[in-house]
C-alpha cells in the first residue's frame, strides 16, 4: 500500500439513500482492511472510532469506517434494518474498489458491529473473511436475552467478540453459551472490568487508553492470523 494518511470518499449506497461518506485510513505495507461501521449514537468520527483506527494502523490494519444515512444526514434516529444493511454492503464493496487485494474483514462498534452481521448472515459479502465486533449489542440494557444474535447461527464467518464484563448490553453469562453454541469459528474475548465501550473504573488501576490497546492488539492479530 502507498497510502500513508487518512483519505476522503464517498460512495453511493442506493438511489433512495444516495451518497455517504467514508475514511479511508491505509498505512504502508497493510496486512488487511477492516470495514469500520459506527454505532447508533455517534458517527465515524467519535473518539472511539479515531483512537481504534489509529491504534489499528499502528498494527499494519487498514480502515475504511463511514456513515449510515442518518448520521450523514443529522437526523438522531437510526435509518430502517434494511438501509442500514445495504449501507455495509456498500461499504465493503468501496472498500474492496479502494484497496483490491487486500484481505477483507469487517464489523463496528455496537450497532454497527450487529448490522454488519446482519447483512453478512443475508447475503454472502463478496471477499468477506470474518467479522470483529467492538461490543456486541446481544440485548437492550436491563433486559437480557439472545434475540437480538439469532441471525449469527446463518454465518459460517470467523467471529471475534470484544466484551467488557460489565456491559449492560451483553450479559456474559448469555453471550457465552451463545459464542460456544454458534457453528462458526467464534472466540469471545472478555476485558475484566470495561463496560460497552471499555471504559474502567479507576479502581481498576487501568487506563481506558492501556484497555483500547489490549482490545486493538487482539483484534489486529486475530484477522492478520485469518488473512
Amino acid at each position: 500500500m502507498s497510502i500513508a494518511q487518512s483519505t476522503s470518499i464517498r460512495f453511493i449506497v442506493n438511489e433512495r439513500a444516495g451518497k455517504v461518506s467514508g475514511v479511508l485510513r491505509a498505512p504502508r505495507a497493510a496486512k488487511v482492511l477492516f470495514v469500520f461501521a459506527h454505532g447508533a449514537g455517534a458517527g465515524m468520527r467519535h473518539h472511539f472510532m479515531e483512537d481504534v483506527v489509529e491504534k489499528l494502523a499502528a498494527r499494519g490494519i487498514a480502515t475504511l469506517r463511514y456513515q449510515f444515512p442518518y448520521m450523514e444526514k443529522a437526523i438522531k434516529r437510526p435509518d430502517n434494518e434494511s438501509l442500514l444493511t445495504a449501507t455495509v454492503r456498500a461499504a465493503a464493496a468501496a472498500a474492496r474498489e479502494e484497496c483490491p487485494g487486500l484481505p477483507l474483514f469487517a464489523g463496528g462498534k455496537s450497532m454497527g458491529g450487529r448490522m454488519t452481521s446482519i447483512a453478512a448472515s443475508q447475503e454472502q459479502i463478496e471477499g468477506l473473511r470474518g467479522l470483529v465486533f467492538f461490543g456486541f449489542p446481544l440485548h437492550a440494557a436491563g433486559r437480557p436475552g439472545t434475540e437480538r444474535a439469532k441471525h449469527l447461527y446463518k454465518t459460517n464467518l470467523p467471529m471475534l467478540f470484544l466484551q467488557g464484563s460489565r456491559d449492560t448490553l451483553a450479559d456474559l453469562r448469555l453471550l457465552e453459551p451463545l459464542c460456544k453454541g454458534l457453528r462458526a469459528t467464534t472466540e469471545l474475548f472478555v476485558i475484566q472490568g470495561g463496560d460497552h465501550s471499555f471504559h474502567m473504573l479507576k479502581s481498576s488501576g487501568r487506563s481506558d487508553d492501556e484497555v483500547l490497546n489490549e482490545v486493538v492488539a487482539k483484534a489486529a492479530a486475530w484477522m492478520a492470523a485469518l488473512a
